[in-house]
């Protein structure tokens, strides 16, 4: 099997092109396949497949433990930008949580920079949660967002651990999104369940973590029609993501950021 490694922000991935259905991985090989010392390595895996018109394609993601069944925004990017050097040229697709628009806004050797449009979010819950506020919302995966002080020294994993299995998320459970302003910008880190770690950038909590850190700071104080732009600093790389506010949500969101081949891998 032909694999491509990829990398958004930090978050890694293999990607396969599987458009004649003949790859069928199970958790065991997944989990692998993402394993660092004995296998490839990669936070996830990404099976591009044929997609019913008006899609480009169908984008299948897996966590490093082999389960699936959700979206992941720097995976989107970089299912893009592979689909794109395949010479698919309707970049538009459908995912785990429904359609995305993509464009490249730029390339540059390895690394394109990737305009993804997000699901729309409807509702935001709040939770205390061990004496921890958070938001909770579903960017296509669920997520709880943690505004705190400090971000740089944060026990992110395990207070990340903790939350993830806390009865309030059960049973599926959450990402846990910690966050920091930082003038205009907003400092993520994110303890990503399926992996169970703290990853480099997650696309979805970076979404999550802005419109959350919106709704906060402005508390429902929502403009007709004009769309925020937030800078965004993850462990590593900058992101940004945009969206029109609504009072209880967010609508037209997009992340961007970059999407870099790493590798082509014969398995």
């Amino acid at each position: 099997m032909v694999l491509y490694k990829y990398q958004g922000a930090g978050n890694d991935f293999l990607v396969a092109d599987n458009r004649d259905g003949k790859i069928s991985l199970t958790p065991e090989e997944i989990s692998q396949l993402c394993d660092r010392r004995y296998g490839v390595g990669a936070d996830g895996v990404m099976l591009l497949e044929e997609a019913p018109e008006p899609y480009g394609f169908k984008m299948v993601y897996y966590n490093s433990d082999g389960s699936g069944g959700m979206m992941c925004g720097n995976g989107g990017r970089c299912i893009t930008a592979f689909a794109h050097r395949l010479g698919i040229n309707n970049l538009n697709f459908i995912a785990a949580d429904g359609p995305h628009e993509a464009v490249i806004l730029a390339e540059e050797g390895p690394v394109d920079t990737v305009k993804l449009k997000m699901k729309d979010v409807h509702g935001i819950e709040h939770y205390t949660i061990d004496g921890i506020k958070a938001d909770f919302l579903d960017t296509g995966t669920r997520h709880l967002v943690i505004p705190v002080e400090n971000l740089k020294e944060y026990p992110v994993v395990e207070n990340g651990r903790k939350l993830r299995y806390s009865a309030e998320v059960a049973p599926v459970g959450a990402n846990a999104n910690f966050i920091e302003p930082d003038g205009d910008t907003l400092k993520v880190r994110t303890y990503e369940k399926g992996v169970e770690d703290e990853t480099y950038a997650c696309g979805t909590g970076i979404t999550a973590a802005a419109i959350a850190h919106w709704h906060l700071v402005n508390r429902g104080q929502v403009p007709v029609h004009k769309a925020v732009h937030i800078p965004i600093q993850a462990k590593r790389d900058r992101l940004a993501v945009d969206f029109v506010p609504t009072p209880s949500g967010a609508t037209s969101v997009y992340l961007t950021g970059p999407a870099t081949f790493v590798a082509k891998i014969i398995w």
